[in-house]
């Protein structure tokens, strides 16, 4: 990883901007799952990581209580990560089924992985301050891939708060709306694909399925020149 990475990332999991989160990871890294009684949670923000010459960026909200906040991971140790990952790899971007934990062996096909919030906040609603702090190192990550060529949005949430980010930097007036599998032109060339985001919910409710999930990363792995 290059030094500008390793700054950022190191200055991400030391950060203690928002009081409320500090105190929500305290708490989920006290009151553990059932299943996961033994397990020392990462119990920090949660960065970002990936290929760093990453043409695709695949965006979430913010790591998971019990996934992300307990293995230090993006998208591991939870059902929506299971998901994912099984649809990464049918559409040949890691090269296993799997991400369960920080050394499991897990590589990205130029992709990177990270969340706009660095820390899950409480009913996975963030505050607007929190999102505002966390704005800085969504905007360092995105200036550091500098071969990026596509982003997905997992969920409108995610969605919205991505192009708002776009709105805000580069002064945009257009108004997008969420539509899973719709491309977006943003500035220099990047192109924003929202997705129905990967959680148990919406696929025991069939919103999603591993088909819709694999044909969108085929889609974005084809747009990115992967």
């Amino acid at each position: 990883m290059c030094v500008k990475f390793k700054e950022l990332n190191k200055s991400i999991i030391h950060c203690k901007k928002c009081p409320r989160l500090v105190k929500f990871i305290k708490k989920i890294s006290k009151e553990k799952r059932k299943q996961n009684l033994d397990e020392i949670y990462w119990a920090k923000p949660v960065t970002g990581f990936g290929n760093i010459n990453a043409k695709l960026l695949i965006l979430g909200l913010a790591p998971a209580a019990h996934g992300g906040t307990r293995t230090g991971r993006a998208f591991t140790g939870d059902k929506s990560g299971d998901f994912l990952f099984k649809c990464l790899y049918d559409a040949k971007i890691t090269n296993q089924p799997f991400s369960k934990h920080l050394t499991d062996g897990l590589k990205l096909n130029s992709t990177y992985i990270t969340n706009i919030l660095k820390c899950v906040p409480p009913e996975d609603k963030p505050l607007t301050k929190e999102l505002d702090n966390c704005s800085k190192y969504f905007n360092a990550e995105i200036s550091n891939l500098k071969k990026l060529k596509v982003i997905i949005t997992l969920g409108k949430v995610a969605f919205d708060n991505c192009f708002k980010f776009f709105k805000k930097k580069y002064k945009l007036n257009k108004k997008i709306q969420f539509k899973h599998g719709k491309t977006y032109q943003l500035p220099n060339d990047i192109i924003l694909i929202p997705s129905y985001h990967p959680s148990p919910r919406n696929v025991n409710t069939k919103i999603i399925s591993e088909k819709m999930m694999t044909n969108l990363l085929k889609k974005a792995k084809k747009i990115s020149t992967i």
